[in-house]
């Protein structure tokens, strides 16, 4: 394993083409990229894991929030569809999916998890937030 000063390297094994080191380092590596600010990176190295531990929740959700903020929106409301199947009691995933709808243009469907969020956890000023924003856009676009 190549090591240099920041831990393990993330080029792939040129034996298998996978990520150096086990799941659970590509999941912790591929947090530290999206809290870095390299989303499309982590969200490449968090598919990998996902895929090599497909009921990880906790890696779901990274997974979701390294493709929202990749502005990989479509994808983001299929991960975030994942968790909400999984466990319909994350009101988080309820507000991840409601606005990867809304960023990718479906007012509508964003609606009805952006609400089911804000009932879910009405002190959480930006579920609420976005259920009113979303909700004034319907209604300026039907006037």
């Amino acid at each position: 394993m190549v090591q240099g000063r920041s831990g393990p390297s993330d080029s792939p094994s040129p034996e298998t083409g996978a990520p150096v080191g086990d799941v659970y380092e590509w999941f912790q590596r591929g947090v530290k990229l999206l809290g870095e600010g390299s989303p499309a990176a982590a969200a490449a190295l968090l598919e990998r894991a996902a895929g090599a531990e497909p009921e990880s929740r906790s890696i779901r959700e990274a997974l979701a929030r390294a493709q929202f903020n990749s502005r990989q929106y479509t994808d983001a409301a299929d991960s975030f569809r994942w968790i909400i199947d999984a466990n319909p009691t994350e009101d988080y995933a309820y507000f991840g999916l409601g606005l990867a709808l809304w960023r990718c243009g479906d007012m509508e469907a964003a609606q009805e998890p952006l609400a089911i969020a804000a009932a879910m956890r009405p002190d959480q000023r930006h579920y609420v937030s976005a259920l009113k924003s979303v909700r004034a856009t319907l209604r300026a676009r039907r006037s």
